[in-house]
């Protein structure tokens, strides 16, 4: 009786482990399907930072609407408050959706994005019966995009 009972608890282990690895692995998919591109639409100076006016193109090639509530400039040394934006975007399944936002960063890490570095852009997406969860998306810089 003792070892029946053990068998039936290592299977329920066994298929609560692979509904769990299912559900990352999905949620993993639904992240690689996320790409976006940015353009500078405004810069200004302000000693040793720089305010920038960027343009966000994101595509969304998962089977479900994204809904954002908060867009942050990850690679910064320090991703402080000008490197976050609270927004409100919804990048339906399927589909794109552009937005500009505005984002104080370092002068430091302009300059490497006008070398070719990309910035990487953490989406807060809320999610249901969750506090929501995040996406990272590499930001290819859109042909004809000047920084200056």
């Amino acid at each position: 009786m003792k070892r029946r009972i053990f068998r039936i608890c290592d299977y329920l282990l066994v298929a609560v482990s692979l509904l769990l690895f299912t559900t990352r692995l999905v949620q993993a998919m639904d992240a690689s399907q996320l790409s976006g591109s940015y353009r500078v639409v405004q810069k200004t100076d302000l000693g040793p930072q720089t305010q920038v006016r960027l343009q966000l193109h994101l595509n969304n090639l998962g089977q479900r609407d994204l809904h954002v509530q908060r867009l942050t400039l990850w690679d910064l040394p320090h991703a402080d408050k000008g490197a976050t934006a609270a927004c409100s975007v919804v990048v339906p399944a399927g589909a794109s959706a552009d937005t500009t936002q505005e984002f104080t960063i370092p002068r430091s890490e302009y300059k490497l994005w006008k070398r070719g570095a990309r910035p990487r852009l953490v989406l807060q997406v809320e999610a249901p019966a969750s506090r929501g969860t995040m996406k990272v998306v590499h930001l290819d810089r859109i042909s004809g995009g000047k920084v200056n």
